[in-house]
Parts: structure tokens; C-alpha cells; sequence
């Protein structure tokens, strides 16, 4: 069952590049005690995430953080060489926090993954965004299969 407004993130390890390489840090260690913005997306470098959420969230970043977020994440279920790199062209620099969620280990323990085996892509992230206090999911938007209506930045800025 897909996670929902008022629940509790679950503690799982994703990954994050740093100067020597992938780190792990644990959901716990990324929201205790912060306003976040957390959105998700099928995968780095595919064309309505590079073109239009990803970038989004970057030119509207201090506009969000303004509205008291302390962080604002982008996920994928991509290996952290990847989200370093998308990152890295998407100009997100310490804008967003690029996080790998390599296994899907989140994607699946939140219930939002979906089968891209299809079209090559294996298990993916569906596309949403959430704002998350202290690890508690207080807003959640989550788009229809290949929409791009409701998890905008934009979006995100109405609601906080």
C-alpha cells in the first residue's frame, strides 16, 4: 500500500556522492528535524524530468527554501555516479540534494514504484513530490502514469 499524508517515512539507506566517492546516509539522518521537500522521478536524463521537474525545483529553490524547507531532495532509482552527474548538467549544485536510491529500497518500502521492465527500465520510482516534517509525510502529490500535472515545484510552492 503506497504511503500516505500523516505517515511516518520508514528508515531505509540511500546514497549520496561525496568527495570520495558514494556515501550512505539513512532517510532518518536526512529529515529528523527538517522541513523538507522530497520529489521523485522515473529516472535521470529521461525527458520530462530533465526538461521540465528537475529543473523546476532548481529555479525555483530559494523560493522554497524561503517558505522555511530546509532541504530540498530530488530522487531516483539511479546509482549515485548517475544522480552526480544529472545533477552536475542540471546546474542543481547545493540548490537540491541529488539522492540514489540505487536498490529502490525507499521507492518500494513507500510504496510507489512501478514495473519499467517494458520499456527497459526495470523498477522505477513513480513521479511525486511530498513535503515531509521530521519524517512525517504532511503533503503528497502524486502523478497518473506518464502525467506531469501535479508534482511541480511550482505545485510544491502553493502548498507550503
Amino acid at each position: 500500500m503506497p504511503i500516505k499524508v500523516g505517515d511516518r517515512i520508514p528508515n531505509v539507506t540511500l546514497h549520496i556522492m561525496a568527495e570520495g566517492g558514494p556515501q550512505p546516509v539513512t532517510t532518518d539522518e536526512l529529515l529528523s528535524g527538517k522541513r523538507v521537500v522530497l520529489f521523485a522521478l522515473p529516472g535521470a536524463f529521461t525527458p520530462t524530468c530533465s526538461a521540465a521537474h528537475l529543473p523546476g525545483f532548481v529555479v525555483h529553490a530559494d523560493e522554497i527554501r524561503n517558505k522555511q524547507v530546509d532541504r530540498i531532495i530530488c530522487l531516483s532509482v539511479n546509482d549515485a555516479f548517475v544522480m552526480d552527474a544529472w545533477g552536475k548538467v542540471q546546474n542543481a549544485d547545493d540548490n537540491v540534494l541529488m539522492v540514489a536510491d540505487g536498490n529502490a529500497d525507499f521507492t518500494e518500502a513507500v510504496g510507489l514504484d512501478e514495473d519499467r521492465h517494458e520499456r527497459g527500465m526495470g523498477i522505477r520510482s513513480q513521479r511525486y513530490s511530498m513535503i515531509i516534517e521530521d519524517g512525517v509525510v504532511r503533503t503528497l502529490n502524486v502523478e497518473a502514469p506518464g502525467k506531469f500535472e501535479v508534482s511541480s515545484a511550482e505545485r510544491i510552492l502553493k502548498q507550503l
